[in-house]
């Protein structure tokens, strides 16, 4: 009886945890959702991905046809994703491990550019809409 009631409370306690102490955003994330990640300033859009254990958020939906910055954002990150690949703009670029690293798109075209860490097993792409 006693070991029953302990492995109740203890039960409670982690799903309690769990719950607590899960990210706000993680379902969106997660799932690969886009978020609000897009911003524009002084007439250019910036697109904001953390780089750290993969690229968040995975998917981003921006608009074409506007000067774009991607902005990368590192903090503590010495996994593969500090490695980025961008083939369509011959973007190679091994990220600091920790600090912003910006990519120009003078004018993006609609559609969806692909990027990958440079194992290729973190992907993101960045749906560009009309």
């Amino acid at each position: 009886m006693k070991e029953t009631a302990l492995s109740i409370v203890v039960a409670g306690l982690i799903i309690a945890g769990a719950v607590f102490f899960t990210p706000k955003n993680a379902e969106k994330t997660d799932t690969g959702v886009p978020i609000n990640n897009v911003t524009i300033v002084d007439g250019k859009q910036i697109i904001d991905i953390t780089a750290k254990g993969g690229y968040l958020p995975r998917k981003s939906v921006a608009k074409a046809g506007i000067p774009t910055i991607l902005r990368f954002i590192t903090s503590g990150t010495f996994d593969c994703s500090s490695s980025l690949r961008i083939p369509s703009l011959n973007v190679n670029k091994n990220l600091p491990p920790t600090g912003t690293t910006d990519i120009e798109i003078e004018n993006p075209s609609v559609g969806v550019l692909d990027g990958t860490c440079g194992m290729g097993m973190y992907p993101f792409e960045v749906d560009f809409q009309s």
